[in-house]
C-alpha cells in the first residue's frame, strides 16, 4: 500500500516544540528583565526602540541588531 505523501506530526513532537517555544520565550523575558534592571541601576531610562529619543549628530545609535533579529524570529515562529 502506497503512502499518501503527507505525514502527520505526532502529538509528542508538537508538545516538544511547544515546550521549546515556551522555554525560549521565558529565556528572552529573563534577558529583557536583566537588561532593564541593569539600565535602571545605572540610572538610564529604559527605552524601547519605538520610544527612542532623538540623537544629536555626534552620537551613534546603540547596537540592537541581534536582539531585534531574535525578537523577529520569535514572532515569525509563533505565527506559523
Amino acid at each position: 500500500m502506497a503512502s499518501t505523501g503527507k505525514k502527520k506530526t505526532t502529538m509528542a513532537k508538537r508538545d516538544r516544540e511547544n515546550r521549546l517555544r515556551a522555554r525560549r520565550l521565558e529565556k528572552q523575558a529573563k534577558k529583557d528583565a536583566r537588561r532593564q534592571a541593569s539600565a535602571h541601576d545605572r540610572g538610564e531610562p529604559s527605552v524601547t526602540p519605538t520610544e527612542a529619543p532623538a540623537r544629536d549628530a555626534g552620537e551613534s545609535a546603540p547596537d540592537v541588531g541581534a536582539s531585534a533579529l531574535a525578537a523577529d524570529a520569535h514572532q515569525t515562529a509563533d505565527a506559523s
